[in-house]
């Protein structure tokens, strides 16, 4: 109860007064005839709400689309914190922009052929729009996926000198050993301690301001995103000796290609836990007894995914009509899936690809322009009445 009493104070801001019969204020103390149980009654509701009620807000993932004219009290939806880190250090900001623009990337990749397929919306400060607003996998993944951006996009920076603050890891110095023998460190290994240090405290900021439900499944999702880039660090080595031989090696820690931490959320993703506020509000508890709990490599949601079959305004939702769709596929990407059983049209076009190549003396591969016809193949749009049920 007392945990409750913190998480209801630090949202006071946003929860003045529980419109409920006989409830007057989020005190601890019962009114005058008022039992116990209907007080602890009280206090559920109350966290229930807390636990569903969406927040629009604008994001610092708006920085992304600043690019270079990133002007820290214009961008939108900031806290104190994270404001008075991009008057700090405008050189990280700028990195994080080109990182934002990297990690959307990579999630439009990872989901090109699904339904919800990582759309952004133009000249929206919160990015995607209301379709994160639902505590869902969607919004589990992007959280995660984004942490790991900036996470990325700051340690490359401080090996590339492009950072004030940072540069490579200072504790990568003198002999080490692996499974193949000692070698030097040398190089430039990544500072991926810089990078994730540095995210936290600036990406965690706005989820530690408002301490509700959906901010700890954010703070449980940021983290997921940090570590993964450092699961895939690798050592790199170039070899000493005569001829190549290696009896002296010279190493360094690298991070390996996004791709790898994009495959890999995309893996928790479709391992994703639903879970529930546990009893003391401080973590979670999975939602289906059935299931395994969540562990901290976990992403975790709090409620199912719309469809996304039909444009729907209120849910963030675009539909599928008119997304191009693969007739011969039973996956995702298929038109049964993806038309959500609308059907699809067909459009014949002509496409020009290269053929014929053939290998030039030297170290050149010319081919010519061929031209064919190929079956395009879309999404129908639904029906009005059955789109007006949506909107």
């Amino acid at each position: 109860m007392l945990r409750m009493n913190r998480i209801l104070s630090l949202r006071a801001a946003r929860v003045q007064r529980c419109a409920l019969p006989g409830a007057t204020s989020l005190s601890s103390r019962s009114s005058p005839g008022q039992s116990p149980g209907a007080t602890s009654r009280i206090y559920c509701a109350c966290l229930l709400l807390l636990l569903v009620t969406p927040r629009v807000e604008s994001s610092w993932w708006y920085i992304g689309a600043l690019g270079a004219r990133v002007i820290c009290d214009n961008i939108p939806g900031l806290v104190n914190k994270q404001r008075q880190l991009c008057q700090r250090h405008p050189d990280i900001m700028q990195a994080i922009g080109e990182g934002t623009k990297e990690w959307i990337r990579e999630c439009q990749h990872q989901f090109r052929h699904h339904r919800w397929n990582c759309s952004t919306l133009d000249r929206d400060h919160t990015v995607f729009g209301r379709v994160l607003l639902r505590s869902s996998r969607e919004a589990a993944f992007v959280y995660a996926i984004s942490s790991a951006g900036v996470v990325y996009a700051l340690t490359r920076a401080c090996s590339q000198g492009e950072l004030k603050t940072c540069n490579c890891d200072p504790d990568k110095r003198g002999r080490f050993s692996d499974e193949r023998g000692e070698f030097d460190w040398g190089g430039c290994s990544d500072n991926i301690s810089y990078g994730i240090k540095f995210a936290k405290a600036f990406i965690d900021a706005k989820e530690k301001t408002a301490w509700d439900a959906r901010a700890l499944m954010n703070l449980h999702n940021n983290r997921c995103g940090r570590t993964a880039v450092k699961r895939f660090m690798k050592l790199e080595c170039k070899c000493h000796g005569v001829s190549g031989s290696c009896t002296l090696r010279t190493c360094w820690m690298a991070m390996s290609d996004f791709r790898k931490t994009g495959d890999y959320l995309r893996r928790k993703y479709n391992g994703a836990i639903e879970v529930t506020m546990n009893q003391d509000g401080t973590g979670f508890a999975v939602a289906n007894k059935a299931f395994r709990k969540a562990t901290k490599n976990d992403l975790v949601y709090f409620e199912n995914s719309p469809d996304y079959c039909l444009q729907d305004k209120a849910a963030g939702s675009l539909g599928t009509a008119g997304r191009v769709c693969n007739k011969t596929s039973r996956g995702t990407d298929g038109c049964e899936v993806m038309c959500c059983g609308r059907g699809y049209d067909t459009m014949r076009v002509k496409q020009i690809t290269k053929c014929e190549c053939k290998f030039k003396w030297c170290c050149a591969v010319e081919c010519k322009d061929c031209e064919e016809a190929v079956d395009i193949h879309t999404c129908k749009a639904p029906k009005r009445a059955e789109w007006l049920d949506q909107t």
